[in-house]
Formats: structure tokens, sequence, C-alpha cells
């Protein structure tokens, strides 16, 4: 009698990469949850195929010598994402590549975008991340996801990847990103928290919106995303449910770090049952309408799902 079913199909797996060989690195503040060097994200990759999961969103930790105000590593084509791209699609080619385009992860103030006087350059920083997202694509990306929530950004992008031969590679947009406390972990992993200069307010969104969420989102379609996602998660199921009902376009959201590390840190407090609240939370975006989710649980969920 469930309105609503949970498949592997339904998820996505985030994957953070460092540099190195056989080389994994925990994160505090995301028990489970390591940064893999490129080697063992092959590997992680051939789990999640196995376990039916249809793709991988990566996410680099860039070595702190190559960042820079510029953030020129972002459009590197030997960069930690491109090589993690290009060596994971030539291993595991079913599976889909997500590649993340923002500049936290190059720039050496954690900003999204570049900053001149405490001010973040918003034209200027659609010029890196075309030329980002380009070397994504020659890499081996299937999909380009820009995360910054910069103006036009999507259009530019998309007109850059048609120009250069890529039309087949979709855009999913993060079209409503919420200037919340729960990416605190995911600064930590890609190690951009400890260098942020202020904070993301100018550019993401007033948690107290949903009305600007559907515009965002009007925008972003026209421009030409083939998707779109709703991040976090669980805080913003009514914005999900509203851009489900209002748009006929996929709709993804991101069950961000913070969520994972609440239902982990409470699990191991003795609050609730682990597997229970983690399909539970998942089921949750599902039945706000949700075509995929971003979760940190994707293999661990796929697996059970399965049986």
């Amino acid at each position: 009698m469930a309105e609503n079913r949970l498949s592997a199909d339904d998820l996505i797996w985030p994957l953070f990469i460092i540099d190195g060989h056989n080389a994994k690195t925990a994160i505090k503040t995301l028990p489970g949850v390591e940064r893999l060097s490129v080697d063992l994200a092959v590997e992680a990759a051939r789990q999640a195929a196995d376990a039916g999961i249809p793709a991988l969103a990566l996410f680099p930790n860039t070595q702190d010598e190559r960042r820079s105000e510029s953030a020129s590593e972002a459009f590197n084509p030997d960069n930690l994402m491109c090589r993690a791209l290009s060596a994971i699609k030539s291993a595991v080619p079913q599976i889909g590549l997500i590649a993340d385009v923002a500049l936290d992860e190059y720039s050496s103030d954690g900003q999204d975008g570049l900053v001149r006087g405490g001010e973040i350059l918003n034209d200027e920083t659609i010029a890196v991340m075309v030329k980002s997202a380009l070397v994504q694509a020659r890499a081996g990306a299937d999909i380009i996801a820009p995360s910054d929530m910069m103006d036009g950004r999507v259009g530019a992008i998309r007109a850059a990847l048609d120009g250069g031969g890529f039309s087949h590679v979709q855009i999913m947009s993060y079209a409503a990103k919420y200037a919340s406390v729960f990416y605190g972990p995911f600064r930590e992993a890609v190690g951009s928290g400890a260098r942020l200069k202020g904070d993301k307010r100018t550019y993401q969104m007033d948690p107290f919106n949903s009305d600007e969420a559907l515009r965002e989102v009007a925008l972003d379609i026209a421009e030409g995303a083939d998707s779109v996602m709703v991040k976090p998660g669980l805080p913003y199921l009514d914005v999900i449910r509203r851009v489900k009902e209002n748009f006929n376009v996929p709709v993804f959201a991101y069950q961000v770090s913070g969520e994972y590390a609440m239902i982990e840190f409470a699990a191991r407090a003795g609050a609730f049952d682990r597997q229970a609240a983690m399909l539970e939370s998942l089921a949750c975006l599902k039945r706000a309408g949700c075509s995929g989710i971003l979760t940190y649980f994707a293999l661990e969920a796929a697996k059970l799902l399965q049986r």
C-alpha cells in the first residue's frame, strides 16, 4: 500500500577526493565518511555500480599550495577533480559522474566566488566557472553541477558546453541553495571551512524564503538547466514540494553533511535506531517529490534496498 518507493536508482553518492595513492583520511564531523585518493575512488565507483547506484558526485580537497585568490586551479586540466573524473570514467564507464563547479574548493578564502574588496564578483566568477566546466566535461563529467548561486552562470555554462562540443553534457543546477549552518562538516571535508572569510549570505538564499526559491528555479531552467537541486534536504521539504509542483524537470535534494551528522551522532547517543532513521529520512525526501537524492548514506542504503 506504499504510495512511494525508494530504490538504489534514487541515490547519488558524494565522494571527497584527495591527492596520493591508496590514501584515505577521516572527517571528524562526518563519522563513517572518508576522503579518498583517486585510486580508492575508482574502487568506490565499482562498489557503487555493483549496488545499483546510478551516479557519483565528486568534490575535491585541493592542496593548500594550489589554492589562490584567482582560483585558477579550477580550470587546470590536470587538477584533482579532472584526474578523478578521467580515472573513474575509464574504469567504470557505466556510472554517471556529476562534477561540482564552484570556486570554494580552489580559492584561498573559501568563498564560492572571486572576491575583491570584500565583495563577490559575479561576472568574473562565472568566467572562471565556465573554464572549469569545460575541463571537467573533457575529463569525462556527464553532468556539470554549478553550486555557487551566481546569477547567470547556468546560461553561460550551457553556451560554453554547446559551443565546445559538449551538448550532451547535462547541467544540474543548485538552484535553491540556502545559506545554511548544515554545511559545516562538508566545509571541513573539502578544506574550505577553516579559511572561509565572511559568510555566503550575499549569494545563498535566506532560510526564511520559499517564493524566492521558485524564482531562482525558473531562472535556471530558462537558462538551460536540465535538472535542479534544493539544498539542504530535510529542513526544506516544503521547498522541494513547491518546486516539484511548479516545474516539469527532475528535482534533486542534497541530504547535506549536517543532516547526515545529526543522524549519526544521535544514533551513537542511543536516541534511535540508526538504519531506521537513515531509511526514513530518505523516504521523506522521496515523498516530498525528489527524483534523486545526494546522500552520504547512498552505498549502505542501496545495499539494504537490494535485499
